[in-house]
Formats: C-alpha cells, structure tokens, sequence
C-alpha cells in the first residue's frame, strides 16, 4: 500500500498544471533559428578562408590570426548562444562562462608572456 502511495505522491507534481508545459515550442520556429545559425556558421568559415588567403604584403601574420580568431569567437558565440540556448540561462551559467573566459585569457597571456623565456643552456637558433 505504501508503494502505491509514494509512486502517486512521486507523480504529483505532473498532475495539473506543470512547470515543464509553461513554455510552448513552436517547431517552425526553432527550425528557422537554426537555419540562420547555420548560414551564420557558414559565412563564418567563409569569412575565415578569406582572411586566410589576404595578401601577405598588407596583412602580416598575426593580423591574419587576430582576425581568424575574433571571427571564430564570435562563430562560437553564434553557436553556443542560440543553439545551446546561452543566451537565455540564468545569471550562474554567466557567471561560469565569465570565469572560463577570464582564466582562458590568463592562460594566453601567461603563454605569450613565457614566449621567449628559454631555460638556461638551451640554444635558441
């Protein structure tokens, strides 16, 4: 008899009105969402090729990478705000996306600051 009971009170928050049916999903929605963050994903790595292939005389090598990586972060942006739903969570989600980003950005620096430290003994060319 306590079986049945637990099993209905376990099943009692789905029974009325329930939080998971709050938010209606409309399919053609969603379907055209993605549609136009893949073209946004598509033009991005276009974007990227063609920064690639600018001419050597004007854009020297780290420019090119600069704008490879400013264009890949925000195709990343693109996809995890829209299609992982980021952009919509709540203030935690930020929060541990802004402390991922900040040590990311430590660990870059700590690397471009410890470019040409060689230990001692070493030959560098």
């Amino acid at each position: 008899m306590s079986e049945l009971k637990t099993a209905e009170q376990h099943n009692a928050p789905f029974v009325g009105k329930s939080d998971l049916h709050e938010h209606t999903v409309d399919f053609n929605n969603y379907l055209r969402r993605c549609v136009f963050v893949l073209i946004a994903v598509l033009c991005a790595v276009s974007l990227m090729l063609v920064a690639s292939y600018l001419p050597s005389e004007r854009f020297d090598w780290p420019a090119k990478v600069a704008m490879i990586l400013a264009i890949a972060c925000t195709n990343a942006f693109v996809v995890a705000g829209f299609l992982m739903h980021l952009i919509s969570e709540k203030k935690m989600i930020y929060t541990l996306l802004a402390f991922t980003a900040f040590f990311f950005v430590g660990l870059i620096g700590l690397t471009v600051w410890a470019m040409q430290d060689f230990p001692a003994g070493t030959v560098t060319h």
